[in-house]
């Protein structure tokens, strides 16, 4: 679980409810004590999905799974350092199929799916250990799996999928009530995953975002503030936006109205210095924040933390939402605007821009409150009679082909075998592509192979500017191992540089060489 918020969204919900229930007689539990919950796999893939119902009981705060049944299990004490949690892995419906799933109710928590493999969860004397595949040495780094989140008590279901933390797998959610009636959300567009990663791609210094397999899969797409804790996105992106939006404010007031139904209750804000104080109609202090980081923003944390109060913490989402949309000095009541006047700066939350752009409906979990203004990828019901997820197609994202060229990015000339000379010390140039098999390679445990099984070598494992790119017969060596990472760069860590095509030289029969990593177009490649 996210350790801030554990099961965040759909519980957002779920808060929200219980603060206004608490002054009216309990609710009387409807819908089924078992409600089904049915899987079905139009993902295209060809790959065993695997499932996993995790989560706690809320009567009672305890951690643990659920079995295909609908029975509730707590985890066994772990260990620390933090011991392996046994399988406890529901197989997934094969491509067309569905599996049905049973959640008890009075459980909140996450339906993960994974592709290919299964999961690696961890107990710790606290509970469990999730994956988190942004963060270094984590076992599940290499799986292509996401999750979906849910909360089921007496007042109904609340099921949702999250891009909080990254986005993976394509599925929508639903649920159908006791009248019969479906409701759907969180389903791309057709093409909508590519689109997204494009996107990311070709937003300069986003790019760093995507994570991939050595063969060029893309995985998944890590919202900024992973992908900043990882060293893979600037750290400072937001800070000269959030600097602006909170000086706006020492010479105009902001209005907040936390409360949609509730129009009347508002809070006034003014900056003085690099503190925003609110005040209510009647003149008094409420609330304070300190000028946010760029990780404040990322996270609804730190100087945006969010009591579960009806005064701080419903401004502190309010601002939140508004630094994310780039709308905070802008708009000076907030909430404020609608979808089209979101993400309108060139410094703004661009992943998430992107993933609502390519949603069916437009709502998408794309930060922790996302739900404010009702953005978020959430079906409720009061009454449901059973849920769903649907794992939608991925699109062109779809492993490629085990042997293809590797095309430049910069003029679409592909790497090519001079002469079908396949001998060891042949040096790598680049071609028109011509679809010949001296331009066609395949990527096999992190190494680059030829047709006829000779690697991508830099030559004499050299770790200098301008060592020569050519062909060796397989060894292991370190001088054979390439990534083609989620930025388009063919690298070869040991030399941690990028395969370069030299001298920026246009033409034909231009020669490659490693080279520090620049960026340049010059070093960018993909898969043809």
């Amino acid at each position: 679980m996210r350790t801030r918020t554990k099961w965040l969204s759909a519980l957002a919900a779920l808060a929200a409810t219980a603060s206004v229930a608490v002054a009216i007689t309990p609710v009387q539990a409807i819908g089924p004590d078992l409600l089904p919950m049915n899987v079905t796999n139009n993902s295209g893939r060809s790959e065993a999905v695997h499932l996993y119902v995790l989560g706690t009981d809320i009567r009672n705060g305890r951690l643990g799974y659920v079995n295909q049944a609908g029975a509730f299990t707590p985890w066994s004490p772990g260990g620390n350092p933090p011991t392996p949690a046994p399988d406890v892995s529901i197989a997934g419906p094969g491509p067309g199929g569905t599996a049905t799933l049973r959640v008890p109710r009075f459980i909140s928590g996450r339906v993960y799916m994974s592709f290919g493999e299964k999961l690696k969860f961890f107990l710790t004397p606290d509970g469990l250990v999730q994956p988190a595949p942004w963060a270094s040495g984590d076992p599940n780094s290499g799986i292509l799996f996401d999750w979906s989140e849910f909360t089921y008590n007496d007042a109904g279901l609340w099921l949702n999928s999250s891009q909080v933390d990254m986005f993976a797998v394509p599925h929508a959610v639903t649920v159908t009530g006791a009248n019969g009636a479906t409701k759907k959300t969180g389903e791309l567009k057709p093409g909508g995953r590519d689109a997204v990663i494009n996107g990311i791609r070709n937003q300069a210094g986003w790019g760093g975002s995507i994570m991939s397999r050595p063969d060029g899969t893309v995985l998944r797409v890590l919202a900024p503030g992973k992908a900043a804790d990882v060293g893979n996105f600037d750290r400072n992106y937001l800070d000269s936006y959030i600097t602006q939006a909170w000086n706006a404010y020492t010479g105009k007031t902001l209005t907040v109205q936390p409360f949609g139904d509730r129009p009347d209750v508002k809070y006034f804000g003014r900056t003085s210095g690099n503190t925003m104080n609110f005040t209510n109609p009647a003149g008094q202090q409420v609330a304070s924040f300190a000028k946010p980081s760029t990780a404040n923003v990322w996270g609804c944390d730190g100087a945006l933390h969010a009591p579960n109060d009806q005064v701080v913490g419903p401004i502190a989402r309010t601002l939140c939402a508004a630094l994310h949309r780039s709308t905070l000095g802008r708009i000076d009541v907030q909430p404020g605007g609608g979808p089209a006047d979101f993400y309108q700066g060139a410094i703004t939350n661009h992943y998430s821009r992107l993933v609502h752009q390519h949603m069916v409906d437009g709502k998408a979990y794309g930060f922790a409150f996302d739900d404010v203004q009702a953005q978020e990828s959430l079906v409720h019901d009061g009454d449901p009679r059973s849920a769903g997820i649907i794992l939608t197609p991925f699109g062109g994202s779809a492993p490629p082909p085990a042997v293809s060229s590797i095309v430049s990015d910069w003029h679409g000339k592909c790497i090519d075998v001079p002469n079908w000379n396949f001998a060891d010390g042949q040096r790598l140039i680049v071609w028109n592509c011509t679809g010949g098999t001296n331009q066609k390679f395949e990527f096999v445990g992190g190494t680059l192979r030829t047709e006829n099984n000779k690697c991508v070598d830099v030559a004499w494992g050299s770790t200098a500017n301008g060592a020569a790119v050519q062909l060796a017969t397989c060894s292991g060596n370190p001088a054979q191992q390439f990534v083609l990472n989620g930025a388009r760069d063919l690298v070869n860590p040991q030399a941690n540089k990028c395969v370069d095509i030299a001298e920026w030289n246009p033409n034909n029969d231009a020669v490659l060489h490693m080279w520090d990593c620049v960026g340049g177009a010059n070093q960018k490649w993909h898969r043809g």
